[in-house]
């Protein structure tokens, strides 16, 4: 009789196990709708990585600014880099999805075809690395971030928490370690940079760019012209 009340409990615990983990990620998602963050999964995970192998002199440099403390110049530079249909799509690029499938298919380096709300989605909750299980959480995240976000907090929270230095995370804290000036003054060329390092931020300077970031941000900068500029964002609220 005992064991079988215990095989009982067992069953009712694996059953709302899963269903309390989802109400909690329900809950994070629509809590950071608007509150600001104060850490993100990766941050955590870089301080932790640089804790335990007793890095000398690194720093975690974070703060937040909100939208209109954001220079426009960098969200359409963002936007203009790593995901031009961002107003429009509902969290993901099946035609991005679809050319990566089929240029990794041919043995290439892998090229990824993760959206702003797929990024964020990994960046504030989970961890670096690949996995089903990581990707399949991304996308349970992507789907949760893009039903209770508008488009505009969805790009707030990436230039916040988007790693653009070793340790330095968002805007402000870039714009400050870069280019000694608040974010609200980042020009059109200096975001172009910062959006350009971020395939690889530990590997590329936007302070001293090198050839591929120089490049990489002159063609950024001619996305945001075809673009129209700050204004292509305005539908997305």
């Amino acid at each position: 009789m005992a064991s079988s009340q215990r095989g009982r409990r067992w069953r009712r615990w694996l059953l709302w196990f899963p269903l309390a983990l989802m109400l909690a990620s329900v809950l994070q998602v629509v809590l950071l709708r608007w509150i600001p963050p104060v850490t993100s999964a990766f941050m955590m995970e870089r301080w932790l990585s640089a804790t335990f192998r007793r890095e000398p002199g690194f720093q975690l440099h974070y703060q937040w600014r909100s939208w209109s403390r954001i220079s426009s110049n960098l969200p359409i530079a963002l936007v203009a880099a790593e995901d031009q249909k961002f107003p429009f799509h509902h969290g993901f690029d099946f035609e991005a999805i679809n050319k990566a499938m089929e240029y990794n298919g041919r043995g290439r380096r892998i090229r990824g075809a993760s959206t702003i709300s797929q990024q964020v989605a990994k960046n504030m909750f989970l961890w670096s690395g690949r996995s089903y299980l990581r990707k399949g959480l991304e996308a349970w995240y992507t789907v949760l971030i893009e039903a209770t976000w508008p488009k505009r907090r969805i790009l707030e929270v990436y230039a916040n928490v988007a790693e653009f230095g070793d340790g330095v995370y968002g805007a402000e804290a870039a714009a400050q370690n870069f280019f000694h000036k608040p974010a609200t003054r980042l020009s059109l060329s200096e975001s172009a940079r910062l959006a350009a390092v971020l395939p690889s931020p530990r590997r590329y300077n936007a302070r001293n760019p090198g050839a591929y970031v120089q490049r990489r941000a002159n063609w950024i900068q001619r996305q945001v012209g075809h673009l129209g500029g700050a204004t292509y964002l305005d539908s997305a609220r």
